[in-house]
């Protein structure tokens, strides 16, 4: 790299701008997942997580362009972001008989599937501001400006948890907004994008929204469901 380069400050500040801007719907799908575990393994499960969330997000960025290009790819990771929401707030908070290990791994695994879904966004806006430096610095770049995206993902969902305890609300604002994103994805994919834009301009919000009720609603229903079939059997 050429330190000197002032086109390479640039596009390390752009990519740390963009990764302040997108980083908070993947500390809410951390929060989520580690909430209902034991203190000490929230701790593991958001360092675990964000580590591998950024190894895996440097990876997609490398091979965005080339991911990206592929149609019915974001509307396969927005269906898995719609489940992801709704299975979150279906969950509840009634884990107690799963055992830690189990719980861990499980929240684990949710965090890393999430943000590859949710990444897919990210990693394209990362490539583009990564695109204004010199080609020979580029992927150095990308690894440094994606690594210095680790503290505010942690610091985010260590401060969402904390929220959670105190406003359980926040829970189900935190799946709804994995259902308006899963919105947003699904209309920007390549094989229906010209097709939306042209037929159905201006409805990208009202679609991301009814996402997010829908996400909101059924995950809500099948909580209450799940808690009436658990009274059910204990009397």
């Amino acid at each position: 790299m050429d330190f000197a380069d002032s086109s390479l400050w640039i596009a390390l500040l752009k990519i740390i701008w963009v990764n302040i801007l997108l980083s908070g719907d993947n500390a809410v799908v951390i929060a989520l997942a580690a909430r209902n575990l034991p203190k000490r393994q929230q701790t593991m499960a958001i360092l675990g997580g964000s580590g591998a969330a950024i190894v895996l997000r440097v990876v997609l960025t490398v091979f965005a362009v080339q991911l990206l290009q592929y149609p019915f790819l974001k509307l396969v990771g927005s269906a898995l972001l719609l489940w992801i929401g709704i299975q979150l707030l279906a969950g509840g908070d009634d884990e107690g008989d799963v055992k830690a290990s189990d719980s861990l791994g499980a929240a684990i695994r949710t965090i890393l599937i999430a943000d590859l879904v949710m990444s897919l966004d990210n990693v394209i806006a990362v490539a583009a501001a990564a695109n204004s430096a010199p080609e020979s610095s580029r992927t150095g770049l990308l690894i440094v400006g994606l690594g210095l995206s680790i503290p505010l993902i942690i610091f985010g969902s260590t401060l969402l948890l904390k929220l959670m305890q105190r406003f359980p609300i926040i829970i189900t604002v935190g799946a709804g907004l994995l259902g308006f994103v899963a919105g947003e994805m699904a209309v920007s994919d390549p094989a229906i994008a010209t097709w939306f834009e042209a037929n159905m301009h201006g409805w990208a919000l009202p679609l991301s929204l009814a996402c997010a009720l829908f996400v909101v609603l059924f995950g809500k229903w099948l909580a209450r469901r799940s808690a009436g079939g658990h009274e059910a059997s204990t009397t």
